[in-house]
């Protein structure tokens, strides 16, 4: 469970984050970790305790059309539209850029994810257990690194931690909160939390109970590793804001501190494991959204998949690291809402006998305001004056929904109508049972 939501990629967000956040960093943490760390596992619980087969089948339980498009938007944004795209910039940016010229930096992005996605492309055409050997290798060599650098960041700070810049001056937790969105792992948790459960089942588990018993115990123990890992790496970045100054991203966070401890024998291994890491992670990502669009499509072969997602995924990688977070974000202020909604469904799911009505009911609740959240996150984003009927929704929005500005006014609204509607159908069942 560990290793699925421990990318090399995801440890650029909290690194980031640290600088922004400055003195504001623990607020700021602790709002990530409820989204990087605590959905995820939260996703994880929800498909054991569904007993779906995979997430399509539970989001049938809203509509087979809604779970198709859904399933695929989710397929898509951790595959070939941001996340594998961003295992190829995220390798160039802390790998190969601290020693390529400015001058050459578009040439030498354009050059590597070339080679990138063509031995992703190659290797997830022939699926080899190489992949999974080198994994077991890297994941382990990567913590191993990242702990010596954590524990020396600890003992040696590379600086004072500096005033938090104006986005954390005020409401560091929810920014916080929204800017685990990035990792993408909540997302990742239902379309493989399937893996999970299958492979607790293969190691003689049978009832749901202890299923979930299981995955429970295994969650603690990785959402505590990923948790300090988090922590440690966002301590990292508030306390290199002095030296260094704020960067763009968190690679070059990362990058700058294991030369300033390290040398460049330290900033040489830490290119080399991010690099494999990350290419591994690519190989499962197109891996696994080829498979599904091939059982989507069957007409259409896993190979044609593959190669169309491997290309794609190096034309998205070179707009550059920073541009795809960008376009990345307005697409998960859509989903993240539509995901936690379905969570949460999934646990109370017992309460309201698992009516397709309270499904629908919340699930279109969730979809009115993230559509909209979506929508004025890429006008904000792109300085893109909202559209005229724009407006008066926003306007109506930020009036009547609390935490609206947060980018969190789907909640309240979700969880009123969960309620409503949940104890309208219990009292129809009992009115029912008593006739």
């Amino acid at each position: 469970m560990f290793a699925l939501f421990f990318g090399a990629g995801n440890l650029i967000f909290p690194a980031q984050l640290g600088q922004n956040a400055g003195t504001n960093v623990w607020p700021a943490v602790i709002g990530f970790l409820t989204t990087g760390v605590g959905l995820p596992f939260l996703g994880i619980l929800a498909m054991g305790f569904s007993g779906s087969a995979n997430l399509q089948e539970l989001a049938s339980r809203i509509h087979p059309i809604y779970a198709m498009i859904f399933t695929s938007l989710l397929y898509l944004t951790i595959g070939p539209f941001f996340a594998t795209p961003r295992t190829g910039t995220v390798a160039y940016d802390i790998g190969i850029a601290p020693f390529v010229g400015g001058d050459f930096a578009r040439g030498g992005l354009l050059i590597f994810t070339f080679i990138f996605f063509g031995i992703t492309m190659w290797l997830s055409l022939n699926p080899s257990k190489i992949v999974d050997r080198v994994g077991k290798i890297l994941s382990p060599a990567l913590i191993v690194l990242i702990f010596v650098l954590l524990i020396t960041v600890i003992v040696k700070p590379m600086g004072a931690i500096q005033a938090p810049q104006e986005i954390y001056t005020n409401g560091a937790f929810v920014k916080g909160f929204l800017e685990g969105y990035n990792t993408m792992d909540a997302l990742a948790s239902l379309v493989f939390g399937i893996i999970v459960i299958q492979a607790i089942r293969a190691m003689g588990v049978t009832s749901n109970r202890e299923v979930l018993s299981a995955t429970v115990k295994a969650g603690v123990v990785a959402i505590f590793f990923l948790g300090v890992i988090y922590v440690g790496i966002a301590y990292l970045g508030a306390t290199s804001t002095e030296k260094f100054g704020v960067f763009d991203t968190g690679g070059a966070v990362l990058n700058s501190a294991a030369s300033y401890y390290f040398g460049g024998f330290g900033t040489i291994m830490l290119s080399l494991i991010i690099i494999l890491a990350c290419l591994t992670t690519s190989i499962g990502l197109i891996t696994a959204c080829g498979e599904y669009f091939h059982t989507l499509m069957p007409k259409i072969s896993y190979k044609k998949f593959v190669v169309f997602f491997s290309l794609f995924s190096f034309g998205i990688a070179n707009f550059g690291l920073s541009n795809i977070i960008m376009y990345s974000i307005p697409v998960l202020m859509f989903l993240y809402p539509l995901a936690i909604t379905l969570m949460l469904l999934t646990f109370l799911s017992p309460l309201f006998s698992h009516s397709r009505v309270v499904y629908v009911s919340a699930t279109i609740a969730a979809l009115l305001i993230s559509t909209i959240d979506g929508l004025k996150t890429f006008c904000d984003s792109f300085s893109i004056p909202y559209f005229n009927w724009m407006k008066a929704v926003v306007s109506f929005y930020e009036q009547a929904l609390p935490l609206y500005s947060q980018g969190l006014g789907w909640l309240l609204p979700v969880l009123i109508v969960i309620v409503v509607t949940g104890a309208s159908v219990r009292m129809q069942k009992l009115a029912s049972a008593e006739a």
